[in-house]
């Protein structure tokens, strides 16, 4: 009987050893591949450690210290945090990025949406079309800002003109906090060229065989886009919210060169406050605290849109 067995065992042991050889390995080509990948991937490696990674702990570390930028930092724990939480120009600042980014980004969306809507045109001069939509998206914030400043000047601009001709009552635009915040969330969809691009591949990614079955069925333009082209957006809109949601809470210079943060603080954004703690006053600790709690604010928000999107973006097209 242990005999028979111990063949049995002796029979089988070829059989384990072949299946255990036979399992899939990192062949010499794999490693080769391996070697090419990482040579690509490598500078966006060092690039996001680098530029990324390290940069956000060493302001978190900064962040718990006093630090002027020529001196030796100066451990202080968490007071940086609870000064930025007690300090009321943090407040109006945190209120002032908030009430720009509410408005510009989901306007900037419908503007973006409403321009790809035009660039997807099938008409003959469609490139032309295209390439004068996204033309004022190449133009830079700081040159834009110069011009903006131009059209709202309350003595010769072209928009108090066109109000003054219509029998309206002139306006310094860039005198008023609320009207000049107006103004900087006006001067952003100038830039929603870069979103319409996001938006005119996604139309281009809807099967035309969705829309001939629709007007079998007798569906209308306005049935058309609300049941087949919004509901198939949703991944572009998704990310372009994201994106216009980052650029909502990092918008500087339109405020540093339209009104440099006021009138009576009404465009003092927080990341204008930042560069003002961070370069004018030299206090690159309590600069680091707000930029964590930016960077904290940044992820939270963006893991709630997350949260959210699950309910309504759709990423399946039928075919």
């Amino acid at each position: 009987m242990s005999v028979s067995t111990q063949d049995s065992l002796d029979t089988g042991s070829p059989a384990r050893r072949s299946s255990t050889s036979s399992r899939p390995g990192w062949t010499p080509r794999d490693k080769a591949n391996l070697r090419k990948g990482l040579v690509f991937i490598g500078p966006w490696i060092v690039g996001t450690l680098a530029f990324v990674v390290f940069p956000i702990f060493y302001s978190l570390i900064i962040s718990l210290t006093k630090y002027s930028g020529m001196q030796t930092p100066l451990w202080v724990g968490l007071s940086n945090y609870t000064r930025l939480f007690q300090d009321p120009l943090a407040w109006t600042s945190i209120f002032n990025t908030l009430f720009y980014s509410g408005w510009a980004v989901p306007v900037g969306l419908v503007v973006a949406l409403l321009l790809a809507l035009a660039m997807n045109r099938s008409v003959r001069e469609v490139a032309v079309y295209r390439t004068v939509l996204y033309l004022p998206s190449l133009a830079p914030v700081f040159a834009m800002s110069f011009i903006f400043i131009v059209l709202v000047n309350p003595g010769t601009g072209i928009v108090n003109q066109a109000i003054a001709f219509f029998g309206g009552q002139e306006r310094d635009f860039l005198g008023d906090p609320t009207t000049a915040k107006i103004v900087i969330v006006a001067m952003a969809q100038l830039g929603a060229g870069n979103a319409a691009l996001i938006y005119l591949a996604g139309l281009n990614n809807i099967p035309q065989t969705l829309y001939e079955a629709a007007r079998i069925d007798g569906a209308s333009s306005l049935q058309s886009f609300f049941r087949i082209t919004l509901p198939l957006l949703t991944p572009s809109i998704l990310f372009n919210l994201i994106t216009g949601i980052s650029g909502g809470l990092q918008v500087f210079t339109q405020a540093y060169i339209l009104t440099g943060g006021g009138p009576n603080n009404g465009t003092l954004f927080y990341m204008l406050y930042l560069y003002r703690n961070a370069f004018s006053y030299a206090d690159l600790g309590y600069a680091s605290a707000l930029a964590v709690v930016l960077f904290l604010i940044g992820v939270v928000l963006a893991l709630l849109v997350y949260q959210v999107s699950r309910r309504f973006v759709n990423y399946e097209v039928a075919s």
